[in-house]
């Protein structure tokens, strides 16, 4: 039971919040705080905000195999130390080759060498015929030509050309139909000489 009855009318929890119920604006207009990050006053500086994150995992080359193995006094920071010692290996396979000897040479040809000889001509096989009926005969190439306008390496001579009979200053032109001197304009003397001065009322 919410309250006493007043009346025809029992007094009950209110559905929402009640204007006259606060002494400031309302509550829809209540000043945001000045702490946190979040809904943070606008008219205030915020501080730093700094977000923590999770451990990283260990790298796989920091980890050791642990206490239980005991590791070897020649295992330094810098790898294993071994002391400075010769290697021994066996005889290396030695492959004799058969090589002409001394008196595989022949030294009658040193002689040429070293003294001097008479030029000795030497005969060999016969070549192969030529074909004569290859080459390209006299009437294969074209000479350029001399006369006309376009020469290879000669001044071209002078070209005259044909046309037809010209209608203008012809002997067959009709000077009848020719303007006279009163079909062109006067020209004003203003235009190619000193201008008059002008006087306007």
């Amino acid at each position: 039971v919410d309250g006493a009855w007043v009346g025809t009318w029992r007094p009950h929890r209110p559905r929402g919040p009640i204007m006259a119920q606060f002494t400031s604006p309302g509550p829809k207009y209540s000043i945001p705080g000045t702490t946190g990050y979040l809904l943070h006053n606008p008219t205030k500086t915020k501080a730093p905000a700094y977000t923590f994150q999770r451990a990283k995992p260990p790298g796989t080359d920091s980890c050791s195999p642990g206490p239980r193995y005991y590791v070897q006094p020649s295992i330094t920071r810098n790898g294993k130390y071994v002391a400075p010692a010769q290697h021994m290996g066996g005889l290396p396979k030695i492959t004799t080759e058969v090589t002409p000897g001394p008196s595989d040479y022949s030294t009658d040809k040193a002689n040429q060498h070293l003294y001097k000889c008479a030029p000795a001509p030497s005969m060999a096989f016969r070549h192969k015929a030529v074909k004569t009926n290859e080459t390209p005969g006299p009437g294969t190439y074209t000479l350029p030509r001399l006369v006309g306008p376009n020469t290879a390496y000669t001044h071209a001579s002078p070209c005259y050309s044909m046309k037809g009979k010209s209608k203008h200053n012809g002997f067959a032109e009709d000077l009848a139909k020719t303007p006279g001197p009163a079909a062109f304009p006067k020209v004003e003397v203003d235009t190619y000489k000193k201008r008059a001065p002008v006087y306007t009322m």
